[in-house]
């Protein structure tokens, strides 16, 4: 059981309503701790429908804490977490990729199968597909360019198709928010270049999306805003606000490595 948990991770069976005035993710004053050690400290922040936010900062910074208290996996210690103004738990509109390491590649499911659960919270955990469901699922397969690789076992793709594979399976499942944990880690030029074009036709369709990167310079160029996190909120902007000797210097300390060039600062973590 525990296995297919990894494959359905972030999938519920209720429905919340949405409050179209309100943000698409709010937390107030949230804090996380375990066992005594403070994962997240006191973060404030709001995302207006259809924002793109790299979220950076060290290993262990908490964005990963933060992605599974806006999935409703985890609830904080103070503070409150809501989705188009309710809170977390029971929303289909939430579509959630974890961390590569995180998924049992050796679990028996094809691409589809795997596309298929992204229709779960729509069709109920344990009923037959529908026609509607088989269609989105091969709209969704053929937008993220995956139409071909439908009948693989997913342990036998490589990163980046596993990567777009679980995409897919957010795009069957109507996600108007996408929370991405890692997702270009270890991926190679084409399949990061793939998976960003997606985003970026996401973004056109007023998708939320978070992405958590260790890439500095990819959050800078492919993202509007950026969230500087390390246990608190430190920056949260354009990159040309958050981005800065200072604020990165903060977050990052000894790990945090300024190269000087010709044409500015380039700032490397």
């Amino acid at each position: 059981m525990s296995r297919m948990k990894n494959f359905l991770h972030g999938v519920e069976v209720h429905r919340q309503p949405h409050d179209p005035t309100m943000p698409s993710v709010q937390l107030r004053q949230v804090t996380v701790s375990y066992e005594g050690v403070t994962a997240l400290d006191n973060i404030t922040f709001a995302l207006a429908q259809g924002d793109q936010v790299a979220v950076v900062g060290p290993n262990g910074a908490g964005k990963s804490t933060l992605f599974n208290l806006i999935a409703g996996t985890l609830k904080p210690a103070h503070g409150a977490v809501s989705i188009y103004g309710s809170g977390p738990q029971g929303h289909l509109c939430i579509g959630y990729v974890p961390q590569r390491n995180r998924i049992d590649w050796k679990f028996p499911v094809t691409v589809a199968d795997v596309v298929m659960m992204g229709r779960v919270g729509t069709m109920g955990l344990f009923r037959w597909p529908r026609h509607q469901d088989r269609e989105m699922v091969a709209r969704a397969l053929d937008r993220d360019s995956m139409s071909a690789l439908a009948k693989r076992q997913i342990g036998e793709l490589s990163g980046g198709q596993q990567q777009r594979a679980f995409l897919a399976r957010a795009l069957a499942q109507e996600a108007q928010l996408l929370l991405l944990d890692e997702p270009l880690t270890g991926l190679d030029l084409p399949s990061q270049e793939a998976i960003l074009a997606l985003l970026a036709q996401l973004r056109q369709q007023g998708v939320t999306v978070l992405v958590a990167t260790h890439d500095l310079h990819q959050a800078a160029s492919h993202f509007a805003k950026v969230m500087l996190l390390n246990r608190r909120l430190i920056g949260f902007g354009t990159p040309q606000e958050v981005l800065t000797p200072a604020l990165l210097r903060q977050a990052y300390g000894s790990q945090l490595h300024i190269i000087h060039s010709a044409e500015g600062d380039l700032l490397l973590a």
